[in-house]
Order: structure tokens, then sequence, then C-alpha cells
């Protein structure tokens, strides 16, 4: 069996003494090396498939080359692709990603960061937070992913809700809709609010009043089926901009059980772009945010924090992309 590569292997093939290497495959010294440099010996390395060897690294520093990641819901689509990324950055550092689901229980996130924390990890990457407040004290490094607070005092990495927003209400106006109706997310999420908002001034800025809002208790299928029953009890719409795409799946059930068709009856859109929503029937219209690059730009900023506890928090927002499909038509004759 071959042996495993070493710091030497990856020196001599970049061709720079071992105490370099060592340097630039640890992200709290790697500015000490030049970024040529580090780019030569990050390569040689993945070339060779070194890794470093995390449990020296912990005795020496006495923290860990682990990262929490924290998501609120395993089954939701939109978290795999996220965690990859988070995976594929902090690999590239030497770094692992031990994963935790809280199902959306405050008491269960609380049980699990505890846990967590017990083991010295480096830092943490939260897709769980509220808008208020971060679950952990100001002496742990913490980034959050597709969520921020309102402070903006934790680093954080989201996709540009606002502009997605806006694309959906213009799209839908432009189909000759103007009875829209939003089911939003839930009011103490950073997304849910601000998506809400948007909605909101998409229709001010053209005129419009909106047919209807109805805020969910979680982003599920669930809260969507319950939350479209409520709304078109009280009111009528040709359209309706759910807060994601969780939401906008349970809105699909609810008009069926309505024996209302979507999009003849009823347009329906969604929002993040989850995996296989092109397969549901009819393939839903809805706004693509970068997943992929969302989980590796929160890594990349975690490695910066830990590297540099007292930089300041940076608050990254992404662009994302209108994904027109066949769950939106336009307004029936009759309705207009």
């Amino acid at each position: 069996m071959d042996k495993p590569a070493t710091i030497k292997d990856v020196a001599e093939m970049a061709r720079v003494h071992a105490a370099t290497a060592s340097r630039a495959l640890n992200p709290q010294t790697r500015d000490k090396v030049s970024p040529r440099t580090a780019a030569r010996i990050v390569e040689a390395a993945r070339a060779l498939g070194y890794s470093p060897n995390s449990a020296a690294r912990s005795l020496r520093t006495r923290t860990s080359s682990v990262v929490g990641v924290v998501i609120p819901d395993l089954r939701n689509p939109v978290f795999p692709p996220i965690v990859r990324g988070v995976e594929d950055a902090l690999r590239e550092a030497g770094y692992l990603a031990l994963l935790g689901n809280t199902d959306g229980d405050a008491a269960r996130e609380r049980d699990l960061l505890a846990t967590m924390r017990g083991q010295q990890l480096a830092g943490f990457i939260l897709a769980t937070s509220k808008r208020d407040s971060v679950p952990l004290g100001p002496d742990v490094s913490v980034v959050l992913v597709n969520r921020r607070t309102d402070a903006g005092d934790v680093p954080s990495v989201v996709a540009d809700s606002s502009a997605g927003v806006h694309a959906l209400v213009n799209l839908l106006i432009a189909r000759g809709h103007t009875r829209i109706a939003h089911l939003a997310g839930p009011q103490d999420t950073s997304t849910g609010v601000e998506r809400r908002r948007a909605f909101l001034d998409g229709l001010a800025t053209r005129g419009l009043a909106p047919a209807g809002v109805e805020v969910c208790d979680a982003y599920s299928e669930q809260a969507g089926f319950d939350a479209t029953h409520k709304l078109l009890a009280a009111t009528s719409a040709t359209a309706i901009v759910a807060g994601n795409d969780m939401i906008a799946l349970g809105c699909y059930g609810a008009l069926a059980e309505l024996g209302l068709r979507c999009p003849e009856d009823v347009s329906v859109t969604g929002f993040n772009d989850m995996p296989f929503v092109d397969k549901q029937r009819p393939a839903l219209t809805t706004v693509r945010i970068p997943h992929y690059d969302i989980g590796y730009e929160a890594a990349r900023l975690l490695l910066e924090r830990i590297a540099t506890p007292s930089s300041p928090p940076k608050r990254l927002v992404l662009p994302v992309e209108l994904i027109e499909r066949n769950s939106v038509a336009r307004v029936p004759l009759s309705d207009t």
C-alpha cells in the first residue's frame, strides 16, 4: 500500500521549504506566504492527496480542524448543494465539516450546539439563525448561511431576496396579473421578512395592493398547504408568490384539493430553485440562488474569521436568476 503523502512531499513538489508549505496549508498563517506561492502549494497538496494531520494540529492549538455546520431541515433539497460548497472550501484548507440537523426545533438546536461546542470545534456555519440573535457567544467564530441578523453583527452569505422577489412580481404583472398574493416565510427569519417586504414594495411601485398575505409558520410543504387554504378562504387571487419552493409545493397540493388548476386558475412561483422543482407538474417558476457558491463563500468567510477574529463582519449578497417555467400563465380573460 502506498504511504500517505507528507508535508515534505508537498514541499518538494512545490519547490519550497517544508515550513513554508505548512504555513500555506494553514488558514491561520497563509497570509505569511505570497499568494502565488500559496496557490502552488495548495495545488501540490491536492495533486498528492495530502491531508493535514488534524490530531497534531489540535494538540498544538487546542482547537480542532472541524467546523460545525447546522441546518434546519435535512429533507429540504436546498441544503445539500450548500453543504457541498462548504465541504469543498473547508477541505481545500484542511478542515472537515460536522453536519447537524435541527428539524426546526429550538431545543434540539440548543442541545446540538452545546454538544458541538464541547468538542472545541474551530467554528460554526449556521443556516438556522433568527433575525434577533445567534445562539452562540461572541467568543465563537460563526458565519450565517442563507440567513442574517438585523443588526448585521455576524458575518453572513445570502442570496439577493429583494431582487428575486421583484423579478417574480414584475413577471406576474407582465402576464396580466393584478390580484397577486403572498405566502410569506416565518417572520423571525431574515429571508421571511426580506421577501415579504420586497413583495409589498414590488407591488407598490406598480401601483398595486396585495390580494392577500398569509404567513407560514415554517419553510415546509405542510406549512404552505395550510397557509394556502387560509389565504384562499379569505381572498381570491390569480397568482401566488410563495416564500420558498417548499411552500410553493404545499400550495400545489392545496390548489388540487380545492379543485383549482395551476397555472390555468392560479399561477404559483417559488424561491431557491431547489433540485427537482423542474420535474414537478407544472414545472415551478422560481428564483435560482447560487447554492454551491453560498456554501463555499460561507466557509471562506469562516476561515477568514478564524484567522482574524477581530475583523469587521462581512455581509455577502450573491446575485440570483429568474427561472421561468410552466407554473405561471397569462391571467384568464375572465379575470381581467
